[in-house]
């Protein structure tokens, strides 16, 4: 059973920054895709980023393109969001989220998939 935490969420300023955290557990493979989605109040979840171990590949959204990066600490099978350049937009609850099983991130381009194990999310409100 794939087990994820999140942790790093919190009030920032516009313009400013924070990293988000997912701590995973319960892989039985080091080949797997990772990744973060977030769900603002009345909308739709929608995909964010994701980064795969297998060949290092990543996926960003165009919203966050230029702004967040994501990467992974393999050693402790966690995967960090730098979120840079905050809008009030960004405001949302983030979620990482995984497959197990599936090693890419090639799902992400598809606005409508959504990985079979989640975190319970972290918020993330952006406001001066």
């Amino acid at each position: 059973q794939v087990h994820l935490v999140e942790s790093g969420g919190g009030l920032v300023q516009p313009g400013g920054s924070l990293r988000l955290s997912c701590a995973a557990s319960g892989f039985t493979s080091d080949e797997y895709a990772i990744g973060w989605f977030r769900q603002a109040p009345g909308k739709e979840r929608e995909g964010v980023s994701c980064i795969s171990t297998w060949g290092g590949r990543t996926f960003y959204a165009d919203f966050v393109k230029g702004r967040f990066t994501i990467s992974v600490d393999k050693a402790k099978t966690t995967v960090y969001l730098q979120m840079n350049s905050l809008e009030p937009e960004d405001t949302a609850v983030y979620y990482c989220a995984t497959d197990a099983v599936l090693r890419t991130c090639n799902p992400y381009s598809n606005s409508n998939y959504r990985p079979d194990y989640w975190g319970q999310g972290t918020q993330v409100t952006v406001s001066s």
